[in-house]
């Protein structure tokens, strides 16, 4: 579904999302929330001609080891070596191609290479921690990178993060910005994590869960992890209440 401007520029419109599939700005146990979640009504700023034909990060702009994050310095990283690798697709189950995909994440070690973590865990000089892709025309993406550990943090008593790796994904335009966290199988830690559990829903809450892919194990070499990231696409459905639309 899209929407005209007075100037005749085309802009999507999109449907609501379940509810309970995000968490709430305000989620109690996850303690940095209380101070930066917003205390009054929100402010729709709609996109623009400005928003919408705003700077990119394209092909030109990403480097042939930016994706690896294995082969960044001139020693290997210590760790687990694996692969990450999925789709990005919209709300239909069709591929975006051509978007940008960031991640960000700790060493093997749970230390993130950043100022203000000092927890005493080594810093791994052969690993920095970030790195960016480019999905193809089918939607896919594909990162190298060590797994990383985790980590302890001040939120509750003895708070320890489940390993986890930051996403970025960019759509058409730079204010199209979403941030996720992709986690691993079977971890220990996701009954006391405020974080992983601010998602009410709990089918969402198993979305954000790679899964261990043998087939794209590299043997001897490299473990395997599949995450497919689906974010909301343009209205196609005939379900949609227009009642909403008037709120969007």
């Amino acid at each position: 579904m899209s929407t005209s401007t007075e100037s005749g520029l085309i802009l999507p419109r999109y449907r609501r999302d379940p509810e309970g599939t995000h968490p709430p700005l305000n989620s109690p146990e996850y303690r940095s929330t209380q101070l930066r979640y917003p205390k009054q009504p929100l402010v729709l700023l709609p996109h623009k001609l400005t928003e919408v034909t705003g700077p990119l990060l394209g092909y030109g702009r990403v480097g042939e080891l930016d994706n690896d994050l294995t082969r960044q310095h001139p020693q290997e990283p210590q760790g687990q070596r694996i692969l990450v690798h999925g789709r990005l697709l919209d709300g239909d189950g069709k591929p975006i191609p051509n978007s940008l995909i960031e991640i960000w994440q700790a060493n093997a070690g749970g230390r993130y290479r950043h100022v203000w973590d000092n927890w005493p865990s080594p810093i791994d000089p052969n690993f920095d921690g970030v790195g960016r892709t480019i999905t193809d025309d089918e939607g896919r993406y594909e990162f190298i990178t060590i797994k990383p550990g985790a980590y302890p943090w001040k939120n509750h008593d003895n708070a320890w993060r489940p390993s986890h790796i930051h996403f970025s994904v960019f759509g058409t335009a730079f204010t199209q910005r979403l941030v996720t966290q992709m986690y691993f199988p079977d971890d220990p830690l996701f009954f006391q994590d405020p974080i992983f559990n601010s998602i009410p829903d709990e089918k969402a809450r198993q979305r954000l869960i790679s899964s261990f892919d043998l087939s794209r194990t590299v043997p001897e070499w490299a473990l395997a992890f599949r995450f497919d990231i689906v974010v909301r696409g343009r209205e196609a459905t005939p379900f949609e209440n227009p009642e909403d639309e008037e709120d969007e």
